[in-house]
C-alpha cells in the first residue's frame, strides 16, 4: 500500500496518491477548518494486488475537544471521535492551538482493491471549528509510513518566511516587526524545532517552531539590551533555492572530529535573514530528529571586533583614505529634529552640493540619515555654514542602526571647532559593520542659541555586509543519542561546489533517481486519470 497523506498545514496543501474534496469548510494557512455538518473526502488507490487485513487512520487537528465522525466507503468506522486529552466539556487541554493525533482501525474487509473514499465529518450541531492539519493511511504492519513521507515531502521546503511581531517586556501590545528568512541544511533534509541566533551588533533571538511549522515563539534581546517576545506566522515557504535571490546563504564544506581525526561530513548551508540588515555570528539549532548543532562564524567575528576596537580591546586602526568612496548620493532620507523651514534652510540642503545650510532653533539637534543599502561608513564630513560661528556643533555622536530602533554610537566628538566659513573637515574611525541608517546627534554647539551646517558626507568601505562574506565556522554537533563531537566548516567557492542543489554529493549514480522518478511519474499518471475522472462528473 502506497503511502497515503493530505498535509494541510501548509496552502495549497501537500497531498500524497489522494484527491480530496470538502463541503463548508474554510482553507486557512495552518490548517483545514471543517464547519458543522461538513466534510472532507479523501480519495485514495490501494494496489489490487495486495490484501491489507487492516489499515491505520491518523487524524491530526487543533484544538482537539470538537468531535468528528469517519466513514469509509460510505460504511461508518467511528462516531462522535474526541481526542483522549479531551477534558469532560470536550475541551483538549494545553489549548485551541495545540495538536493532537486521532487514531482509528479500518477493517480490511472495507478497504476495497483500487479506489477507496475516506471522509472525515463534523457533526451537525457543532458549534465549533473542526481544525484539520494532516491526515495520513497506513498498513497496520507499518504504521507510520504515511508520515515519514510526508515529512519526506516537507523537508524539501526548506526556505521559510515568517511574519513576525514584537512584544517589549512589560508591554502588552505586539508590533509588527521585520520578515524572518531562514535555510538551514546539512544534507538530511531535517526541518528545525528550535532556533536561537546573534548578530554581529550583538542582538540576540531565541525561537521554538510549531509542530506544523505554521508560526513560532521566542524572544529577542537587542543590541541596547532592551528585551521582548518575538512571534511568527508563517507567510511563505519554497524549496531551495527558491526564495533566496537577495539573500545567498553561507555554504561549507564540513568536517566532523571524531577518535582524534577530522573526517568529511557534507556540505552545510545555513542562511538567517531577520531584516535588520545585521551579519550573523553564532547560529544554534535542534531538528526535528533531535539532532542538535551550534556554529561560530569566524570572519564575522573578526568583523564585529574591528567595529571601533580590536579583538583585544584596543582601538583598531583608521582605514586609509584610499579606501573610502563617497556615497553620500545614496543616502535616501534625512530628518531632522527641527528645520527652519519658513527660511528654506531644511535638513535636505545637507546633501547638496550648493552653498545651502540647515538651520535649528535649538543648542542640541538630530539628524538622521537613511541610505539605500547599508553600508560600512567609516568616515564623514561636516561642512560648516556661512556665517554665525557660534552655530557651529562643538560635540557629537555618529551612530548607525540597522532598524531604526537601535543605535550603536561609531564615533564621539568633544571640542571641536571649525576655523572659517564653510570649511569641511574629516574625522574618520573604525568601523567594518554596514548600517542602513546613520544619526548625527548634536550635543553641544559653539556658544549660540541655534545650529546650522552646509553639508554632511558620508564615506564607506567598497566592501559588503558580513553576511555575503566568504567565512569559515567552528561548532558541534549532537547527533539524537549520540556523543556530540566538534564540527567545523570552509566556505564552498560560489559558483562550483561538489553537490547539487538538493545537498546530494555529484558522484551519486542516476540510476536510482530514474527509478524514483519512474514511480512519481506513475503515481501522477494515476492521479491524473482520478482527477479527469472528476472534472467529466456532471
Amino acid at each position: 500500500m502506497e503511502p497515503v497523506f493530505a498535509d494541510f498545514s501548509t496552502t495549497p496543501a501537500r497531498l500524497s496518491n489522494a484527491v480530496v474534496g470538502y463541503h463548508r469548510c474554510g482553507v486557512a494557512p495552518s490548517h483545514l477548518a471543517v464547519g458543522s455538518d461538513g466534510y472532507v473526502k479523501i480519495d485514495f488507490t490501494t494496489d489490487g494486488r495486495e490484501e491489507i487485513g487492516e489499515a491505520v487512520l491518523t487524524v491530526t487537528t487543533l484544538g482537539t475537544g470538537v468531535p468528528l465522525d469517519v466513514l469509509l466507503n460510505g460504511k461508518a468506522v467511528a462516531e462522535g471521535l474526541v481526542f483522549p486529552g479531551a477534558d469532560g466539556d470536550g475541551l483538549a487541554r494545553g489549548g485551541q492551538d495545540e495538536a493532537g493525533d486521532r487514531v482509528v482501525s479500518l477493517p480490511g474487509e472495507l478497504l476495497t482493491p483500487g479506489d477507496n473514499l475516506l471522509e472525515i465529518r463534523s457533526p451537525a450541531g457543532e458549534p465549533g471549528l473542526l481544525r484539520l492539519t494532516a491526515v495520513t493511511v497506513d498498513p497496520v504492519q507499518d504504521r507510520g509510513r504515511a508520515r515519514r513521507a510526508m515529512a519526506a515531502r516537507a523537508s524539501t521546503r526548506s526556505v521559510f518566511a515568517f511574519d513576525t511581531e514584537r512584544r517589549p517586556a512589560g508591554s502588552s501590545v505586539w508590533q509588527a516587526a521585520s520578515r524572518l528568512l531562514f535555510h538551514l541544511d546539512r544534507g538530511e533534509r531535517a526541518v528545525p524545532a528550535q532556533l536561537s541566533w546573534r548578530g554581529t551588533d550583538g542582538a540576540e533571538t531565541a525561537i521554538a517552531l510549531r509542530e506544523d511549522l505554521s508560526g513560532f515563539h521566542g524572544h529577542h534581546r537587542a543590541a541596547d539590551g532592551a528585551i521582548g517576545e518575538l512571534r511568527g506566522v508563517l507567510a511563505d515557504r519554497w524549496a531551495y533555492p527558491e526564495g533566496i535571490a537577495d539573500v545567498p546563504p553561507y555554504r561549507f564544506s564540513t568536517e566532523e572530529g571524531r577518535d582524534g581525526e577530522w573526517r568529511p561530513s557534507g556540505e552545510l548551508r545555513v542562511l538567517l535573514d531577520d531584516g535588520r540588515g545585521a551579519g550573523v555570528e553564532r547560529v544554534t539549532w535542534t531538528d526535528r530528529r533531535g539532532n542538535a548543532a551550534s556554529i561560530t562564524l569566524t570572519a564575522a567575528v573578526a568583523a564585529a571586533a574591528t567595529d571601533g576596537r580590536t579583538a583585544g580591546g584596543g582601538p583598531a586602526p583608521v582605514p586609509a583614505p584610499g579606501e573610502l568612496s563617497d556615497i553620500t548620493d545614496t543616502v535616501t532620507d534625512v530628518e531632522a529634529s527641527d528645520e527652519f523651514a519658513a527660511g528654506g534652510e531644511v535638513a535636505r540642503n545637507l546633501l547638496r552640493k550648493s552653498r545651502t545650510k540647515w538651520l535649528v532653533h535649538d543648542d542640541t539637534a538630530e539628524l538622521d540619515f537613511t541610505l539605500e543599502h547599508p553600508a560600512a561608513v567609516a568616515s564623514y564630513s561636516l561642512t560648516s555654514a556661512n556665517d554665525a560661528p557660534d552655530r557651529d556643533p562643538r560635540d557629537w555622536r555618529l551612530q548607525g542602526s540597522h532598524d531604526g530602533g537601535t543605535w550603536t554610537t561609531l564615533d564621539t566628538r568633544t571640542g571641536e571647532r571649525f576655523g572659517r566659513r564653510f570649511e569641511t573637515r574629516d574625522f574618520s574611525f573604525a568601523n567594518s559593520v554596514p548600517y542602513r541608517r546613520y544619526r548625527l546627534l548634536i550635543t553641544d554647539n559653539a556658544g549660540g542659541d541655534e545650529i546650522q551646517l552646509s553639508r554632511v558626507q558620508f564615506l564607506a568601505g567598497a566592501g559588503r555586509a558580513p553576511a555575503a562574506t566568504a567565512a569559515d565556522f567552528i561548532g558541534y554537533y549532537a547527533p539524537a543519542g549520540g556523543t556530540p563531537t566538534g564540527y567545523r566548516g570552509t566556505t564552498v567557492p560560489v559558483p562550483g561546489s561538489d553537490a547539487y542543489g538538493d545537498g546530494e554529493p555529484r558522484e551519486k549514480l542516476l540510476a536510482a533517481d530514474l527509478t524514483d522518478t519512474a514511480q512519481d511519474l506513475d503515481s501522477a499518471a494515476r492521479l491524473l486519470g482520478k482527477l479527469a475522472e472528476y472534472l467529466r462528473t456532471p
